[in-house]
C-alpha cells in the first residue's frame, strides 16, 4: 500500500499493443481515484505509447522505467 492509496498490479507481459493499453484502461476505469496501477510489460511499443494514452485520458503517469527488457509503468487513477 502506498501513501496515495491502493496499488493494483497488472502483468501484461506477452500482450501486444494496442491490447495491453485496452486491458490497462479497463482496469483503470474500475479503480477509485487516487489508486495506482502498476503495469509490467515486455512490448516496447506499449511502453512507449501507454504513457501518452494514459495522460490523454486524464491519468497521471508516476513512473516509466525499463529494466532488462521489461517495462514498468505506474499510473495514478
Amino acid at each position: 500500500m502506498d501513501a496515495r492509496g491502493k496499488t493494483v498490479r497488472l502483468d501484461l507481459r506477452g500482450v501486444k499493443c494496442p491490447l495491453n493499453w485496452a486491458r490497462a484502461k479497463v482496469r483503470l476505469e474500475r479503480m477509485a481515484r487516487g489508486e495506482v496501477l502498476e503495469l509490467t510489460l515486455d512490448d516496447p511499443r506499449g511502453a512507449r505509447d501507454i504513457p501518452g494514452a494514459a495522460e490523454a485520458e486524464g491519468y497521471v503517469v508516476l513512473e516509466s522505467a525499463a529494466r532488462d527488457g521489461v517495462f514498468h509503468l505506474r499510473i495514478e487513477r
